[in-house]
């Protein structure tokens, strides 16, 4: 298939591969070069994230500015060819407005689609007021579906991200957000397949499930009628892993196993990076 090349283009092409029962295998890369080998490895969409992309400047998830979030998301944008969706935190603004500029921009920048969160940030009250997260999305809709082109805009109900693992009121939020415009549906850390069956029967959009250790597989949850899976940070941290477990045992041992790893990643990285 010919890449698309326009923003029209790659924003069509995204929301055409949230299919349920057939999941989009969405990675999350956090620098260009992760992005253009996840596209070279034929992943048909990529994400960002905001804690890989994060560690990249030696910081935490949370503590990078909207601007830096922005041109960062432009950026692996920029570099490879097929659509990407930006993780745009809480958009950074509380009030609806500034979702909606949040939004606006990220598409200006050729981002095929992105998130708006319902956390606060702050951990001591960390959900928006239903009502308020609602309008909040509508912002975000309204923005997304009236730029220059489409933008898929994801909403997510983050309860069990922090500590709330109420999946009633996690359901109701989703509802809300379908009702206010968005186009996928996202809820993550809700991996139990009881629950999952029943989030995905309470909505009428395309839902996305972030894996995790305990996670259906990927062929369990396409049964279950989820439309995409996504990483969130964990394969960003997991290099910073075997780069921990690399320099450990240079110091530690006075071996290199770790040329066995780099031995599988350079011809796919040469061939990547060649293109």
């Amino acid at each position: 298939m010919t890449p698309p090349t326009s923003p029209a283009e790659r924003a069509a092409r995204f929301r055409s591969l949230h299919v349920p029962g057939a999941p989009l295998l969405m990675p999350n890369a956090w620098d260009i070069g992760s992005a253009v080998l996840f596209a070279s490895l034929g992943f048909e969409a990529l994400a960002t994230t905001s804690g890989g992309f994060a560690a990249t400047r030696g910081r935490l998830d949370g503590a990078m500015t909207r601007e830096e979030v922005l041109d960062h998301a432009g950026e692996l944008a920029r570099a490879v060819d097929v659509p990407v969706s930006a993780d745009l935190e809480n958009c950074f603004a509380h009030d609806p407005d500034g979702v909606a500029a949040t939004v606006a921009a990220a598409a200006a920048l050729g981002l095929a689609g992105g998130s708006v969160e319902d956390f606060t940030g702050d951990p001591d009250e960390p959900m928006y007021e239903p009502a308020l997260a609602a309008e909040r999305v509508r912002a975000a809709a309204e923005a997304a579906h009236n730029g220059p082109h489409p933008f898929v805009l994801t909403a997510r109900a983050e309860n069990y991200l922090h500590g709330r693992m109420d999946l009633a009121d996690t359901i109701t939020r989703l509802q809300a957000y379908q009702e206010a415009g968005a186009d996928v549906l996202f809820a993550p850390r809700v991996i139990d397949p009881a629950e999952l069956r029943q989030l995905v029967s309470a909505v009428d959009l395309p839902v996305s499930v972030l894996v995790l250790p305990g996670a259906p597989t990927v062929g369990e949850l396409a049964g279950l009628g989820v439309s995409r899976i996504s990483v969130g940070g964990a394969i960003a941290v997991a290099a910073y892993g075997a780069a921990i477990e690399a320099v450990t045992e240079l110091r530690d041992q006075g071996t290199c196993g770790y040329w066995d790893l780099a031995g599988v990643a350079r011809p796919v990285i040469t061939a990547a990076f060649s293109r």
